[in-house]
């Protein structure tokens, strides 16, 4: 039960269920892609990206000099 309510809980915030919808839609993108989508500082998808990567959500690859992240 605990993973479900986590999983409901990031998915309650706006960005993260619209970070997640991208991903969806998109398959795997770079942080550089969420920032140009959603109008938000890099930072901050960055720290969904990591909230989602915790709950288990997202996989996150690195590149030299990319970060990336799919569902």
């Amino acid at each position: 039960m605990d993973t479900l309510t986590e999983t409901f809980k990031a998915l309650s915030d706006e960005t993260r269920l619209r970070i997640m919808a991208l991903l969806i839609e998109n398959g795997e993108l770079c942080v550089c892609d969420f920032v140009g989508a959603l109008g938000e500082t890099q930072s901050k998808i960055s720290r969904h990206l990591r909230y989602l990567y915790h709950t288990g959500l997202v996989e996150d690859r690195l590149e030299p000099g990319i970060q990336r992240a799919g569902a």
